[in-house]
């Protein structure tokens, strides 16, 4: 993103929604301004996941899990919800794999919970192996 992304797009940074809008919003969008062109190639290949293998190898992540969550978005869960930070975070997940960047916040944490009632390694090498798939087809990334 550019340095200077959250002053020239404030609007892009307003993550206060009403229940109607945050079951609709989604996080990444096409055409996004504050994207370089480097980073869009980033993102499109999904090169940009590579860093998140160092938190995987230090612990801090999962390959398989929820996608971590900005704090400002927090304050748009309900308790229920919540209950996707009850497992560790991870590269990609049953969101990833059933929609990816096309899902809005509601069904993206709707994914999220499911993975968190049926977690197991059969289902995490299921999302992995579906997830080789879809990076490599490029389907859901920009």
């Amino acid at each position: 993103m550019y340095a200077d992304a959250r002053e020239c797009y404030p609007e892009w940074y307003n993550y206060k929604y009403t229940q109607e809008q945050f079951q609709k919003e989604r996080f990444k969008r096409e055409g996004d301004p504050r994207i370089t062109k480097v980073g869009e190639w980033l993102r499109m290949s999904t090169l940009d996941e590579l860093p998140n293998f160092w938190n995987v190898l230090c612990g801090d992540m999962a390959l398989v899990g929820p996608r971590p969550e900005l704090p400002d978005i927090l304050p748009n869960y309900n308790p229920e919800q919540m209950r996707k930070f009850t497992v560790k975070p991870g590269i990609t997940g049953l969101a990833q794999i059933n929609g990816r960047g096309y899902l809005g916040y509601q069904k993206t944490i709707n994914w999220d919970l499911q993975y968190v009632d049926t977690k197991s390694i059969w289902l995490d090498l299921k999302i992995l192996a579906k997830t080789l798939v879809l990076v490599l087809g490029r389907h859901g990334a920009f």
